[in-house]
Parts: structure tokens; C-alpha cells; sequence
């Protein structure tokens, strides 16, 4: 079946789109779908070792989310930072697009200012500060880049990053990993689930709508990636993988060999994946609950079946699970 974007789409009451996170992190609650037996179980995440393989090694993105938002004059203007070229020169997404235009310096607040050098076709500005990205005078300007769906709370900043957060680098949290708490995973350990980390700089693009009906008209931003030498050789050697969040999919499906090894490597990966992927790396996937017609959707789909990605999301609507970046989990296995 040739999949189009509106069959990714599905009806979600507001209210169940989570505004901030469950508390403990773990006290998120858990959608648990056996693919063999087609079952579904409702549970909490602090019994996620109740449900995983014994034999299994988790997989996390260890990436940490910046503080990317630049937010001036009560948030009338805003940059979005999406890549650094040096100390002072940013490519930006800008809020009020009309304010800056080429060759144009535009006060931001008392001394800096931001002059604006190149607009590329999707609006992307190419931008000089006054002052260094990380000098003292930007600092009180800079905010934890939320997705809109949140409402703005500088306060929850520190739920937006996962315990195990250590390469800065990410636009959005790689959301499925902030259900775990130290805890938790020392408790998964004393069970003999191993825990193995790598690195994906989530970028804007993962979160950019599809635009194009048909999906293999959709271009995939590229983002960046690391396995190190430790983790491609505890992962050749694994009988089975969970993989924490679709971030952590995309970096083992774009490396693992057809006969599943793996060999350290950074680099940029845009892989697509779609019902009708055959997975070379993954077992299981530990996820939350995406939006409509995302590409975080299809690859969900890929996994566990479109027919059942709808069923299930009918479940967790009608049992009204929370969705989204702070909201409950699932675990296919």
C-alpha cells in the first residue's frame, strides 16, 4: 500500500496535549503493545523493566538541549539560533520576519543589535551580533527552546533535558528519554539491562511539517550524529536493542549493517523511514506519542503497523493518556 500524508492524520483533543511533565518523571504512565499477541497494556513507566527482554540494551541519545530561543522586548522579537558559523555569526529563524531584511541592523535591547547579511528562500536568516553568542550581555535573553504546543515556562527547564544529557547541541529534547530518572535506570542495571549512549543533535528539522500528499516528495533535513568506538562494539555484540526515543532509531538504522554490526562514525544522517521499512537494527522502541502527520508518526507506523499505530492512538485518546514532549510514554516491544 502506497501511503499518502493525510492517512497520518488523526483527531486530538486540546486538553490532552501535556503542558508540563508527570512528577516524578517515571509516574508518566505507559503504553505497553505486544506486536506478537496484538495486546495492549496500560501501566506507569517506573515498570518499564517489568516489559523489557531481559537480554535487551537500551539505547539513549545523549544529546543536550541549548538554549537556542533569543527572545528581546517582552518576546516581540525573537531568534530562533539554528546553526553557529563563529563567535558572533548565527542562521536564525526571526520573529517579526519584516523587521529584518537584508542589510538591515536591528536594535534587540540596550547595545546589542543584529545585523542581518543574507535571507535564503525558506526564510532562514544569516545574521552578525554585536556581541559573542556566549557573552554575558545575551544571557538574560536566552530561553529553553519549547515547542509552541508549551506554553513558555522557563521554570520547567531543567524537566526539558534527560538525566543523562551531555553533549549540547539539540533544538528539542529527545523527548521519549525524559521519562527516565537515575533511579529507574539503576534499577534496570541491578536486572542486567545494560544501558548504551549516542549522540544526535535533534534539529528543527525533525519536528518540520510535511507538506507534500505524497511522502517520497518530502525532503528530510539532515542532522548530526556520533557512535563512538565503546558503543559500536557493545551494540555488534547485543541479541537484542531498545531504542530510547526515534532520534536513537535514526542514528542505528542509518549504521547498522544488514548483518547488524556496527562501526564507530559521525557524520549527517536524513533517513526517512516509513511503513515499509525493514528495520536492520531495532527491536524494540520505547516512544511518546507523536502529532498528526509527522514524520515521527510514520516512523512509529513502520514499526509496529499503520492499521495498529491507529488503533492504539484511538486507545490512549479514549483513555486519556497525555501526548506529546511532556507527555506519557510507550513502549513497543
Amino acid at each position: 500500500m502506497k501511503f499518502t500524508l493525510s492517512d497520518f492524520d488523526y483527531h486530538l483533543p486540546e486538553e490532552l496535549i501535556a503542558q508540563s511533565p508527570a512528577n516524578p518523571r517515571d509516574h508518566a504512565r505507559l503504553l505497553v503493545y505486544d506486536r506478537a499477541t496484538k495486546q495492549i497494556t496500560d501501566d506507569f513507566f517506573y515498570n518499564l523493566g517489568k516489559y523489557l527482554p531481559k537480554e535487551t540494551t537500551l539505547v539513549v541519545n545523549n544529546s543536550k538541549v541549548e538554549k537556542c530561543r533569543l527572545m528581546f522586548d517582552g518576546g516581540k522579537k525573537e531568534l530562533f539560533v539554528t546553526s553557529v558559523r563563529n563567535n558572533n555569526t548565527i542562521e536564525a529563524l526571526v520573529r517579526p520576519g519584516k523587521k529584518f531584511r537584508v542589510g538591515k541592523t536591528v536594535e534587540l535591547a540596550d547595545g546589542v543589535t543584529a545585523e542581518v547579511t543574507h535571507v535564503a528562500q525558506d526564510g532562514l536568516r544569516t545574521i552578525v551580533l554585536s556581541h559573542d553568542l556566549d557573552a554575558p550581555e545575551l544571557e538574560p535573553f536566552k530561553y529553553t527552546p519549547f515547542p509552541p504546543y508549551i506554553e513558555q515556562d522557563e521554570s520547567l527547564a531543567s524537566e526539558y533535558q534527560t538525566v543523562y544529557a551531555k553533549d549540547l547541541g539539540s533544538k528539542a529534547a529527545p523527548t521519549a528519554g525524559l521519562h527516565f530518572t537515575d533511579e529507574l535506570l539503576a534499577k534496570l542495571d541491578t536486572q542486567g539491562i545494560q544501558k548504551s549512549e549516542v549522540t544526535l543533535h535533534v534539529g528543527l528539522g525533525t519536528f518540520a511539517p510535511v507538506k507534500t500528499e505524497k511522502l517520497d516528495e518530502h525532503i528530510m533535513h539532515s542532522e548530526w550524529y556520533q557512535l563512538d568506538a565503546k558503543t559500536a562494539e557493545e551494540l555488534t555484540k547485543s541479541d537484542h536493542i531498545t531504542a530510547v526515543g526515534t532520534t536513537s532509531v535514526r542514528v542505528l538504522e542509518s549504521l547498522a549493517s544488514n548483518e547488524r554490526t556496527f562501526e564507530p562514525q559521525s557524520g549527517e544522517t536524513d533517513i526517512f523511514i516509513t511503513p515499509g521499512y525493514q528495520f536492520k537494527a531495532v527491536d524494540s522502541l520505547i516512544t511518546n506519542f507523536h502529532l498528526p502527520k509527522s514524520t515521527l508518526l510514520m516512523l512509529v507506523s513502520a514499526l509496529m503497523g499503520f492499521d495498529d499505530m491507529h488503533r492504539i492512538y484511538e486507545h490512549a485518546i479514549k483513555e486519556q493518556y497525555r501526548f506529546y514532549s511532556f507527555g506519557d510514554a510507550m513502549l513497543i516491544v
